[in-house]
């Protein structure tokens, strides 16, 4: 069986080096309160001391856990770590160590025991899985940056650099002399071979020093330097081999089955999965063969400690693994850069996050693209006919909205959206040209487990009465003699929606009239649009007029509260139906809105392109899982629906929680202080 857990008693965990309260979400992994006291005697209920891996202030933490008969804790980063690197974002899993730490050849850790237990063949089936969703996630230590191709054809040994005085070098029995002879030996035992040098990213973002500068006429001929900041699965994928002193890529290698070589002691070596420069330590010299499994089941299940980036709360790796996996595919959709044509200001900080993997440039005029750049305007405005007259032929043209489930609140009162939708072919709501939406429902195959979930998420939906905007809080009692009473939703005149989906009845009152017209008997219920009546948007003034043809106007009710005492909708475009099609109602279509044509709805116009017959799982799958973008408001960072479904479910609960002002200073003087000091 793996090593037990780290234990530290029941008291709380003293903290003597301030640096260590800087750790976003630090108390999260922690089973036990945090008690700064960095100089003098701990509390009496003192469980531990904790710092931050073996170097530096740690080893005086570590001194002092010493003099005071008490346990060190020894903190590093986990192996997924998190989307980007550096202080500003805390870590999502975090090795907690009572023995030794992970990257410390010379003693024993808790890692290392994991890795020499033997495992059961559950524990190993687990492992194996755990292993092929992490190739399938594509993720690694740090997931900020974009996959590129390497830069030589055909196969290459990969060969990699860490950052200058790196704390695992000298811990892992190498030094800076050990770099040169790694890649010494990667020319040497690959004769035929061109290598590819991988920078680390710290070196990159001008943190830290690397090992190699200057490389002789002989090596520069066969390595190619890779200073961009690329993110490691493609590279290590096409690898002939890879070559690490002490680097966590080593690990990842071999996740990947690729050949990997060593010239220091990582935790992952010494066990026989490597090709090891120095003879490994006794105490990995086990009793038993160490498999891959083993190992990955000692390293991301036995050893890390994970936090769901969402919740907060404790999880399992497999989670972090598959939360980590939606941001790099999500990361990975649109060009590096993205020209966003005529933005608000206010809406800027929202799109870097909806686009989060691309770097924005805001202009306030179409202007002409960069190499591998994508124009991204906001839906059908008069900025589209100037995009599409200057854009190349090849660079996508993304037009953006909200998406349908939005917030708690309106739009034109600047709350920020859950969930936008962004299109490379048109806008859902254009019936005159096809759009991404309108193509997956046409041709998409939904599987069944993704009908299983559409079919809990339209479940969930309804159950929880959450529909785009979540205004009003009144009530409506439905009149008791009426026999069929027919909801009409207003909308805004002017929206996109009407002039690109409704090309015959365009106005409120004309929707009234036909309704009227064709349902004389029925008791018909107007409700105005929020914006309307909040004065946000013109047209208060018809809101009168439509009397004549309704029985009733309806003001402050939540429109799911409606939906569960009338019997149907008719509407022109109004996202009303499609939620009202989640319920189970009839709706009828004057106007030709996303969700018509497929068989769900009736209608009055013809939809020639829609030729598909769906089911309401399949409208369902494509309209809330496949086509929107989610980004959550308690991380910023991608979400599923059923996350943003919850999170406007529980609006007032998922804020993210501000830091103490002393924190903030903290960190700021940090930022000064590295700023000041420039790359180590």
């Amino acid at each position: 069986m793996a090593a037990a857990p780290a234990q530290a008693g029941t008291g709380c965990l003293v903290v003597r080096n301030p640096g260590l309260l800087l750790v976003r979400g630090l108390q999260d992994f922690l089973d036990r309160p945090l008690v700064f006291r960095p100089f003098g005697a701990p509390p009496r209920d003192a469980a531990a001391v904790i710092g931050w891996g073996l170097k530096g202030v740690a080893l005086r933490a570590k001194a002092a856990a010493e003099r005071f008969r008490l346990p060190y804790l020894a903190l590093e980063d986990g192996f997924l770590r998190s989307i980007a690197p550096g202080a500003d974002e805390g870590p999502l899993s975090l090795c907690v160590d009572d023995l030794g730490i992970y990257y410390d050849a010379h003693a024993p850790s808790r890692l290392e025991a994991a890795i020499a237990a033997q495992h059961t063949a559950a524990q190993r089936q687990r492992a194996d899985a755990l292993a092929d969703a992490w190739r399938a996630a594509r993720v690694s230590k740090y997931n900020h940056a974009r996959e590129v191709a390497a830069p030589i054809a055909g196969a290459y040994t990969l060969v990699v650099d860490q950052t200058f005085g790196d704390a695992s070098i000298a811990y892992g029995m190498a030094s800076a002399a050990s770099f040169m002879h790694m890649l010494e030996a990667a020319l040497d035992e690959h004769p035929a071979l061109p290598v590819l040098l991988k920078t680390h990213p710290d070196v990159i973002a001008g943190r830290k020093r690397a090992h190699f500068g200057a490389l002789t006429p002989a090596q520069a001929a066969r390595v190619t330097l890779l200073g961009a900041n690329a993110h490691p699965p493609a590279l290590i994928e096409a690898a002939a081999g890879v070559y690490v002193v002490t680097s966590q890529m080593g690990f990842e290698a071999l996740l990947w089955g690729r050949p990997v070589r060593t010239f220091g002691m990582p935790f992952y070596a010494g066990w026989g999965l490597t090709r090891d420069e120095l003879p490994a330590p006794e105490r990995r010299r086990t009793a038993h063969a160490v498999a891959l499994a083993d190992l990955t089941h000692a390293a991301l299940v036995d050893y890390l400690r994970c936090i769901d980036p969402e919740t907060r709360q404790r999880c399992e790796p497999e989670r972090l693994v598959d939360w980590m996996g939606l941001q790099r595919r999500m990361r990975e959709r649109f060009p590096a850069q993205v020209q966003a044509v005529a933005f608000s200001t206010w809406k800027q900080p929202i799109a870097r996050a909806f686009f989060g993997g691309s770097l924005l440039r805001f202009v306030e005029q179409a202007e002409p693209l960069a190499t591998d750049e994508a124009r991204a305007v906001w839906g059908r405005g008069p900025n589209v006919a100037a995009a599409t007259a200057a854009q190349r032929l090849e660079a996508p043209l993304l037009r953006v909205e909200d998406g349908f489930l939005r917030s708690v609140g309106l739009g034109a009162n600047l709350v920020k959206p859950l969930s936008w939708v962004i299109d490379r072919r048109g806008m859902y709501y254009d019936a005159t040209a096809p759009s991404d939406l309108e193509a997956l429902l046409e041709a998409r195959e939904f599987d069944t487990a993704l009908l299983v979930r559409a079919r809990a998420l339209r479940a969930a939906i309804v159950a929880s009465g959450v529909t785009k905007y979540n205004v009003g809080a009144g009530a409506w009692q439905r009149p008791q003699d009426a026999k069929r009473v027919i909801l009409v939703p207003g909308q805004v005149e002017n929206d996109a929606s009407i002039a690109w989906g409704a090309p015959g009845v365009r106005t409120n009152l004309g929707l009234l009239q036909a309704v009227r017209e064709s349902n004389p008997g029925a008791w018909i219920v107007y409700k105005p649009h929020p914006d309307v009546l909040a004065g946000k948007r013109p047209g208060h003034a018809e809101i009168e007029a439509s009397r004549q043809w309704c029985d009733e106007i309806v003001t402050g009710v939540p429109i799911h509260r409606l939906f569960e005492q009338v019997d149907e909708l008719q509407v022109l475009t109004s996202l009303a139906g499609f939620e009202a099609l989640l319920r189970g109602l009839p709706v009828t279509c004057h106007g030709s809105p996303f969700y018509a044509g497929w068989g769900l709805t009736q209608d009055v116009l013809d939809h020639p392109r829609r030729t598909r017959r769906l089911t309401l799982d399949e409208l369902v799958a494509g309209a809330l899982i496949v086509y929107p973008t989610y980004v959550s408001r308690t991380t910023g960072a991608f979400t599923t629906p059923e996350r943003a479904l919850f999170e406007l479910s529980h609006w007032d609960e998922t804020t993210t929680p501000a830091e103490p002002a002393t924190i903030r200073l903290l960190r700021t003087l940090k930022r000064w202080r590295d700023a000041w000091r420039g790359p180590r």
